[in-house]
């Protein structure tokens, strides 16, 4: 491959896109200086035009295209954030866009994306056929590829982020960025390292995505045999090469992070930061929570990305609830008898439990006598321990109880 992308180039990317994207707030975090024993602070590109990082790339591109290549209009592939990036970047230029999005992608993602000018065209399954589409149009159409990730001036265009934060923060020792195929953590390194080259830069991958670390295990892109995600901004199969080389010479670390410690960092997004993240989002606030890596401190964590299907965010946010022990949810069996019901809730509410969801069954396979109910009960709770609480209980009062 050839040069890592340089600070110059970052810098120029700054000053060729001033009012196309917006200098995202960079806001100090109580729960997260808590929580890792020193200052934290969230970058917020939840806030960005398009709900994400990605138009800083997407439009340092479209931009640096010749004015043959910009006429014959511009492709990509992606499940909803890189497409709206290229989209918006490539209106906002005058170039024609077309972006191939899988059969699955997210209602209101491909509804954005058309808003933001581009053909959204839905192809295959997954992404891998949504981009082996896009690749076949490209050849045919003579359109040009924008990469999601790996392209110098794509990267070049992330690397804007860390030139924010060390204006806003000029003290910061550590950044925590998510990683899918490596684009942004390539450009906020090679920027912070420049600029400050003690700096600490922590990637922070899914676990069931971590194509970087593997691919670092191997010394070069692999694929995964398998990418497992709720995450799926992140869900990247197979690293760049470009990208891998940047990790390589400027990350100082990656850890995985489960998709439990994302959703609970979803719901404390949501909850104490009052931010509406994505869970690829949401990645870097899980490394805090669950003291994955030590973050030399004042920290950065960068919430890459707040375009979530609300759908998606009322599953998350309960999941989320569950594995904090904030939500138990239970099925037992009563006489059908007046009065059982009524005993079984006073269990509850005698240690504490918020009783938020009854429904009850006379009929059905889980009924094995004739002269008895199935109840199935939701209960907020205050904690795992809490759960316990109320599951010791239920026993001693003769309840058998099935966690749902």
């Amino acid at each position: 491959m050839g040069e890592l992308v340089g600070i110059e180039q970052i810098q120029t990317a700054r000053e060729l896109a001033k009012g196309v994207w917006v200098e995202t707030p960079l806001e100090y975090s109580r729960v997260l200086s808590d929580a890792s024993g020193g200052p934290v602070y969230l970058k917020c590109e939840n806030l960005q035009r398009t709900g994400s990082f990605k138009i800083r790339g997407a439009y340092t591109m479209i931009h640096g295209l010749s004015d043959q290549e910009k006429a014959a209009g511009v492709v990509a592939a992606s499940a909803g954030n890189h497409a709206q990036g290229v989209a918006l970047a490539a209106t906002t230029l005058g170039v024609k866009s077309t972006v191939f999005m899988p059969e699955g992608a997210s209602i209101p993602k491909v509804a954005a994306t058309k808003r933001y000018g581009a053909d959204a065209v839905l192809a295959g399954r997954v992404y891998d056929e949504a981009y082996s589409a896009a690749v076949e149009f490209s050849k045919k159409s003579g359109a040009v590829m924008v990469h999601p990730f790996d392209h110098p001036d794509v990267i070049a265009g992330q690397g804007t982020v860390a030139l924010e934060i060390l204006e806003q923060l000029p003290d910061v020792a550590s950044i925590v960025v998510p990683i899918g195929g490596g684009g942004l953590i390539s450009g906020i390194a090679a920027a912070a390292k420049a600029l400050k080259p003690d700096i600490v830069v922590i990637g922070v991958e899914p676990m069931g995505a971590a194509n970087v670390s593997l691919g670092l295990e191997k010394g070069e892109p692999v694929d995964l045999d398998e990418v497992s995600t709720f995450a799926d901004a992140l869900a990247a199969k197979r690293s760049g090469a470009v990208t891998l080389e940047h990790v390589k010479k400027f990350v100082d670390e990656i850890v995985t992070v489960t998709d439990d410690e994302i959703a609970e960092a979803l719901l404390l997004m949501v909850e104490r930061a009052k931010l509406v993240v994505e869970p690829g989002g949401a990645t870097g606030v899980a490394v805090v929570l669950t003291g994955r890596a030590v973050l030399p401190k004042p920290s950065v964590v960068v919430a890459s990305g707040g375009n979530i299907d609300p759908l998606l965010l009322l599953k998350v946010l309960r999941f989320g609830m569950g594995s904090a022990g904030r939500y138990f949810a239970f099925r037992t069996r009563v006489k059908d008898a007046p009065g059982s019901l009524h005993r079984l809730l006073g269990v509850v509410a005698e240690e504490g439990g918020n009783v938020v969801g009854v429904e009850h069954h006379r009929e059905g396979a889980s009924v094995r006598h004739l002269f008895e109910v199935e109840i199935a009960v939701q209960v907020e709770t205050g904690g795992h321990d809490h759960v316990r609480d109320i599951k010791a209980k239920l026993y001693a009062a003769g309840y058998a109880v099935e966690d749902l």
